[in-house]
């Protein structure tokens, strides 16, 4: 898989800030031809604050069946600090790193974590898509913007704004539970993102890609610690 990784990564908050607005112009919250992902991967990251140690995972799965086709896990250490909005900089080198390792391209990304629903509109998922050059989604467990509670039943949503600008959807994926934030990453536009998004939670809240990378990224941030022991 050919990603456009940086040569060097922030040294600091503004830095960041300055990549975010630099790269945010890149975004295209559109289909760029009639959607028809076969292959799904999930990414998620799991740290370790006392070593500094991040595992990074990716999951990709058989959009029809939902089986599993390829996994994929890379470590790291962490080399940016905690700054709200900025998240993505921890996460990314990892990241990248495991998508590399995939054996094939998949048609779509799910990142657990903010797309466009973000201070400067580039989270997470937004950083991925681009740097990818795939259809990407993002799509939390907590919303940042504002969002009237969407009806009590599956399918239902509601839609999340910040300043005054629809940035995502709060999406219920089951009846009667608290719902996900779902938004546009890249080369996908919010209404395909939200069918994806149910069409990948049959059982659980959660992105079943989701639900597995998160599974694997623990499993393999434990057995790194375990073996730096």
């Amino acid at each position: 898989m050919l990603i456009d990784i940086p040569d060097r990564w922030p040294a600091d908050a503004d830095e960041a800030m300055a990549i975010q607005d630099a790269l945010r112009p890149l975004v295209v919250a559109a289909n760029p031809r009639p959607p028809a992902f076969q292959t799904i991967a999930g990414l998620d990251s799991a740290y370790d604050d006392e070593s500094g140690m991040v595992a990074a995972a990716a999951v990709a799965l058989d959009a029809a069946t939902l089986t599993t086709v390829d996994t994929a896990v890379a470590h790291g250490a962490v080399s940016f600090p905690y700054v709200p909005g900025l998240l993505a900089f921890r996460e990314l080198p990892t990241t990248l790193g495991v998508l590399e390792r995939l054996s094939a391209t998949p048609d779509l990304l799910i990142c657990d974590g903010q797309g466009s629903a973000h201070p400067r509109r580039f989270g997470l998922a937004c950083h991925v898509g681009v740097l990818a050059g795939v259809p990407t989604i993002g799509v939390a467990k907590n919303a940042w913007g504002e969002y009237t509670e969407p009806g009590p039943r599956r399918g239902d949503a509601a839609d999340l704004v910040i300043d005054g600008e629809v940035v995502g959807r709060a999406l219920r994926t089951r009846t009667g539970v608290k719902p996900v934030f779902v938004s546009v990453g890249h080369l996908i536009d919010l209404d395909t993102a939200c069918a994806q998004v149910l069409a990948l939670t049959p059982q659980y809240r959660q992105p079943e890609t989701t639900r597995q990378a998160d599974a694997l990224c623990r499993q393999a941030l434990r057995e790194a610690i375990a073996a730096a022991r």
